[in-house]
């Protein structure tokens, strides 16, 4: 075939195919049209959608990306001691950490100072020695820098002081910048509480719940007063642009209040010495004490303490806060129904002689005894001999037709009042209710001295605060002002639970009686009795109930009505509690103190309970708490122009130099000072200083005192240097020439 030919049949083919390969593009077009068309309509939708109807969704994402918000924590209040020491306080610690991936981290120089890092490293740090710290260091240094941590810490909730200290080490010093030296420290704030376990159970702890991320208080004031303490959280926008991040304030975060309280510091750490080395010589289970003012119903302390079981010597912990639960009180129920008696008129005349005998078959049934009283008693000496049978003899008669009045007498009387101190799980006074039978006057001739019915401490306290206050019925408070986080204080006001709970004549009769208990023959607590503070007060001993392991719910999980008593006591084992005022004179202070299980010889009230209030009255008065120091009175030359004073010694060297300088004495009779060479297990020298520093000095180290006269200490008994075991007497021998 020619080459004109081929060319030919090429154009033949080629005119042949033609509208075949026409249609087949325009179809291609058509598809690749049609598909594009349905993309920008899909498109044209979803745009008109995220403008218009999906908008508030989208500008809602976009917010959330780039603007958001977060809490601003509010800083708690702290809680202070009636004088303004911090009880509780919100401390920053922080965790101190160094960054090895840090820009321009000097790491030549780092490897260099090492040595001298990890020395000091094990002295603030102790849990590793230097060589382990540098065996950490090498480990971390040996990785390529891009595999090096972040975060390598150095120590965790490290004190403010302790990091101003690392900030101060060579290396740290001479590279400021964290980029260089590596250095971080992430603040946490914490709560704080100086006074250590002081108070605890009174003051509370705060904690952080899995339910409730925010620190908040979870026992005692700390959660009592929370929303006081906590203040208001505030709120931060975060919104993030190409111009950086901005921080605004929407709502800002209140500070909590700062709270008052009535606690003083030195008396609170008196009551617990006391109560400790009570419980210690006892060998007791637990021990709770209160003190609280008269005038004010303030407590000034409060201690509750246990045996620590996990500890291998004998120690004694801050425990449940029993002060405000309930307990079988014994005889200190006595005063109450003394008192609902005088009220009532049926304890007068107090002249009146009752048959006591030491058994009383009260209808008939188990006995009723007395262990110290006479055959006959008038009602004035029920309480000086504690007798049981006297209190069921004078009120029995009186309700025997209406066994409920009792307990609406007490409650006129404001006992089961609630006080609301702010102590968490604080109860009232549980009496359960009595039919009028057989039964329920069996149980009523136990309540009226301290059985069958449970009375918190706090309830017995504020009741003889009552007493001693003339009959006024203060309302007890831990709290006594608020500081607004802008500066402002408030004082909250005494308050009341009855302005007159008892005529004052009444409660002039029921201090007396209670004053008998400790300074007449037949009384319980005659042990008591000493030459500086009158104490009064009432004893109080009840057998330990055995404890009800009853299931307090039914299978359906309802509550049952069971009442707390069992039926039944451990035999040999008790609960002693003394509860009294002083000076018996002017009332300043009243005092309850319930020791559970004292083993012998301290199982009466009297030598364990009382003897804690006895030393805690006898502290407060050597430090001048009580009322004016005797030593101070006027001398019987006082006025005498050529009068020589006499100057007394002191353990206080500085203080002798002050008073020579302020009289600018010239002739005086100065008193030989005491001897500092005498060993410390013998009798300590006192001669020649005052009666409250020779008290000071004597009972803290474990000795009883007692003195007659005014003035210095001139003579004592035993001698300075002899040997006396602990708890014996000095007596010492006081003038002024």
């Amino acid at each position: 075939m020619t080459s004109a030919s081929r060319n030919k049949s090429k154009k033949t083919r080629r005119r042949s195919g033609s509208p075949i390969n026409q249609t087949f593009l325009v179809g291609r077009f058509g598809i690749i049209f049609a598909i594009t068309m349905v993309l920008a309509v899909a498109i044209g939708c979803n745009l008109i959608k995220t403008t218009w109807i999906h908008a508030d969704a989208w500008n809602a994402m976009g917010d959330s990306t780039l603007m958001r918000t977060r809490d601003i924590r509010p800083v708690r209040g702290e809680i202070l001691a009636s004088d303004g020491s911090i009880l509780a306080t919100n401390l920053y610690y922080y965790n101190v950490m160094l960054d090895m991936r840090a820009d321009g981290f000097k790491i030549v120089e780092f490897v260099d100072t090492l040595p001298m890092i990890c020395d000091s490293l094990a002295k603030y740090f102790p849990s590793r020695t230097a060589e382990q710290w540098r065996a950490k260091f090498d480990k971390v240094l040996a990785k390529p820098k891009s595999e090096r941590t972040r975060n390598f810490v150095l120590g965790k909730n490290v004190p403010d002081v302790v990091l101003g200290k690392i900030k101060k080490w060579p290396f740290f010093r001479k590279f400021r910048k964290a980029t260089a030296s590596g250095l971080k420290a992430e603040a946490v704030m914490k709560r704080s509480y100086p006074f250590g376990n002081m108070a605890e159970l009174s003051i509370g702890r705060v904690s952080q719940m899995a339910e409730d991320p925010e620190i908040r208080g979870r026992s005692g004031l700390e959660a009592a007063l929370d929303s006081l303490l906590y203040g208001r959280t505030g709120r931060q926008r975060i919104t993030t642009s190409n111009r950086g991040t901005r921080y605004v304030e929407e709502i800002p975060a209140i500070n909590g209040y700062d709270v008052t309280t009535t606690i003083d510091i030195t008396m609170q750490d008196i009551l617990e010495g006391e109560l400790g080395r009570m419980l210690i010589d006892a060998k007791a289970d637990w021990g709770s004490a209160i003190l609280m003012e008269v005038a004010t119903g303030d407590i000034k302390a409060i201690s509750n303490l246990e045996r620590d079981t996990l500890s291998r010597t004998p120690r004694y912990i801050e425990g449940m806060n029993r002060a405000v639960l309930g307990f079988e009180p014994g005889s200190v129920m006595k005063v109450m129904t003394m008192a609902v008696a005088l009220e009532k008129g049926f304890a007068k005349p107090i002249t009146k002689e009752l048959p006591i005998g030491h058994s009383f078959a009260y209808l008939g049934r188990r006995p009723i005894r007395d262990t110290h009283s006479p055959g006959s008693l008038p009602v004035s000496r029920f309480l000086e001999y504690s007798s049981n049978i006297g209190m069921v003899k004078l009120t029995m008669p009186h309700y025997e037709g209406n066994l409920s009045q009792f307990h609406k007498d007490l409650a006129d009387l404001g006992f089961f009042d609630r006080f609301n101190t702010g102590m968490a799980r604080e109860r009232r006074p549980y009496f359960p209710k009595v039919r009028n039978d057989i039964g329920g006057k069996l149980d009523m001739s136990r309540q009226v001295f301290g059985y069958c019915t449970m009375i918190p401490p706090l309830y017995t306290c504020a009741f003889y605060n009552a007493v001693a206050n003339d009959g006024k019925f203060v309302r007890p408070r831990l709290v006594k002002g608020l500081r607004s986080p802008d500066g402002h204080d408030s004082i909250i006001p005494v308050s009341y639970v009855r302005e007159r709970m008892m005529t004052s004549e009444n409660a002039a009769i029921l201090r007396k009686m209670m004053r008998d208990v400790v300074w007449e023959q037949g009384g319980t607590a005659k042990a008591l009795k000493n030459d500086a503070v009158t104490i009064a007060g009432k004893t109080g001993t009840c057998k330990i109930a055995l404890e009800d392991k009853r299931p307090r719910f039914d299978k359906d999980g309802n509550k049952l009505k069971l009442t707390p008593f069992k039926g039944g006591y451990l035999e040999g084992h008790y609960r002693v509690t003394f509860c009294g005022f002083f000076p018996y004179e002017n009332p300043k202070y009243t005092c309850i103190v319930v020791i559970n299980d004292p083993k012998l010889p301290f199982r009466g009230p009297a030598v364990s309970s009382g003897t804690v209030l006895k030393n805690v009255a006898l502290k407060l008065f050597a430090r001048g708490m009580l009322f004016d120091d005797p030593v101070l009175a006027d001398t019987p030359d006082a006025g005498k122009a050529d009068a020589v004073p006499t100057l007394y010694s002191s353990f206080d060297t500085q203080r002798v130099n002050d008073v020579n300088r302020e009289i600018r004495a010239v002739r005086a009779k100065a008193i030989q000072k005491p001897r500092t060479d005498i060993p410390h297990d013998s009798v300590p020298d006192v001669r020649g200083v005052s009666l409250r520093e020779a008290l000071t000095r004597l009972e803290s180290a474990g000795y009883a005192v007692a003195f007659d006269g005014v003035g210095y200490v001139y003579e004592q008994n035993p001698a300075p240097g002899s040997k006396a075991s602990p708890g014996s007497k000095i007596r010492l021998s006081l003038r002024y020439n």
